[in-house]
């Protein structure tokens, strides 16, 4: 059971952090230290530097060749059921999203291992066990952090991407508006070369209207298309040759002025024609849905395009260097005895070292740039609670069971599972602006309750 000493060593490790949010939150709240440009800044810099070193220094301090494989199948399989549960949640429901996908798993499957974790489970369980919660800490610095990223990245490009295709449409059809307004114009020319009282038919031959707009506005200046398909001198018609529509246009005599009137253009199509006069021949061609194929030839660029630009996005990332370079860091050291050099260590614990109090300070800013402390609301705030402290050690608990842990182990599992929520995933969340107010609700509210909680799953677990 957890002794007065073993709970003073958990508070000690907490009331730091609360110290450094309330700090920050009273330094913009009531003090105006901090303007709004100037909290973006600080919460760039802990996402840009010191969360990299942080993760950098927490991976190259541990031994790749002896870790428990069993624990890290666990914690992969029950990552990867949550995230098989979400996305199919979002494919198939009306009310699932990618956005709401990746808070859901960020809340549940990412908890606060490196600063409630360590101190709290080894307290509970003793020291051979907290190797455990390190391990935790390294998976999700190299794995699950990296997968974070990538979500947030294609989801930014998918919506730069998507954006730059409307504009590029709605670009077109003002071309294309363009380009029916000359052909009227040029309707006007060849018809008032006529004189008044004369009928007179042209043969304009112009390019088929990409966008359907333009066609709908070709064919409202017709009044009935079927009128077009009676041979009559005074009629008109429109036929498709290829890319190209031949306009025959009769100009009535009532058109005394330059142009023509809205009763003398008549257009129609080749195929409304066939399917009324029940014509066939060896020219004709079968009419083929194209809608399909230009929809998967767009999707294809544009599923390219988004990763081209998630994988540049990635490759600019520290956070990506970060969990590569301390792997190979750690099993370049362990394996050759290899030490850093003390400029190395120094130059990079002296940022990593604030890594954790600049994430709380930006957490309190954030707050106090909110006009209340719950800012995502009663309800989001206790959907999240149950996610963070019932989902996910639920899946925990079931995907440990499979991989065939019992004991201690399975209980330390399950335990961590249920830590309050991490606060690197709520810089992330604010760096790229996606449900932030929850992500810090989550935090907030976590780390009140997480003590209570976590002895209340230690004292089950040991019945």
């Amino acid at each position: 059971m957890i002794s007065i000493k073993d709970l003073y060593g958990v508070l000690s490790a907490v009331v730091p952090l609360y110290v450094t949010m309330f700090l920050a939150y009273a330094s913009v709240k009531w003090w105006n230290v901090f303007s709004p440009d100037q909290c973006a800044g600080i919460n760039r810099f802990v996402a840009i530097f010191a969360i990299p070193l942080l993760s950098f220094e927490v991976i190259s301090r541990i031994n790749p060749y002896k870790m428990d494989f069993l624990f890290i199948a666990a914690d992969g399989v029950s990552k990867v059921l949550i995230l098989i549960i979400l996305f199919s949640w979002a494919k198939f429901s009306k009310r699932g999203s990618l956005d709401w996908t990746i808070t859901l798993f960020s809340i549940s499957t990412l908890p606060n291992t490196l600063v409630m974790g360590i101190p709290l489970l080894k307290s509970m369980y003793g020291d051979d066990k907290e190797y455990l919660i390190i391990q935790a800490v390294v998976l999700q610095c190299i794995i699950w952090y990296t997968l974070l990223l990538f979500l947030f990245e294609y989801r930014e490009a998918r919506i730069f991407i998507l954006n730059k295709f409307k504009d590029s449409s709605v670009s077109n059809s003002e071309r294309s508006g363009e380009n029916f307004g000359g052909i009227q114009e040029m309707i006007g020319r060849n018809c008032g070369g006529a004189g008044a009282g004369e009928d007179e038919v042209v043969d304009m031959v112009v390019r088929t209207p990409s966008n359907p707009q333009t066609t709908q506005n070709v064919n409202k200046v017709a009044p009935d298309s079927r009128s077009c398909l009676k041979p009559t001198p005074a009629g008109g018609a429109a036929q498709e040759d290829g890319k190209e529509v031949h306009l025959f246009i009769w100009r009535c005599g009532c058109c005394s002025s330059q142009g023509v009137c809205g009763q003398s253009v008549q257009v129609c199509r080749r195929e409304e024609e066939i399917k009324v006069q029940g014509k066939t021949g060896e020219d004709e061609k079968p009419n083929f849905p194209k809608d399909q194929n230009m929809d998967s030839s767009t999707s294809s660029a544009m599923l390219k395009q988004i990763m081209k630009r998630v994988w540049f996005k990635l490759v600019r990332n520290p956070n990506s260097y970060a969990s590569v370079l301390g792997l190979a860091w750690a099993l370049a050291s362990c394996r050759w005895d290899i030490k850093k050099p003390q400029i190395l260590e120094n130059s990079v614990t002296i940022l990593s070292n604030a890594g954790l109090g600049m994430a709380m300070f930006s957490l309190g800013l954030f707050m106090a740039l909110q006009p209340r402390i719950i800012a995502c609301g009663n309800r989001l705030a206790a959907y999240g609670m149950l996610v963070r402290f019932l989902a996910g050690p639920a899946v925990m608990a079931v995907a440990s069971v499979a991989v065939g842990l019992r004991g201690t182990v399975l209980r330390v599992s399950i335990v961590q599972a249920a830590l309050p929520q991490g606060i690197v995933p709520f810089v992330f969340s604010r760096e790229y602006n996606l449900h932030p107010e929850m992500l810090s609700t989550a935090v907030i509210f976590g780390m009140i309750v997480a003590l209570p909680i976590t002895v209340l799953y230690y004292v089950l677990l040991g019945l």
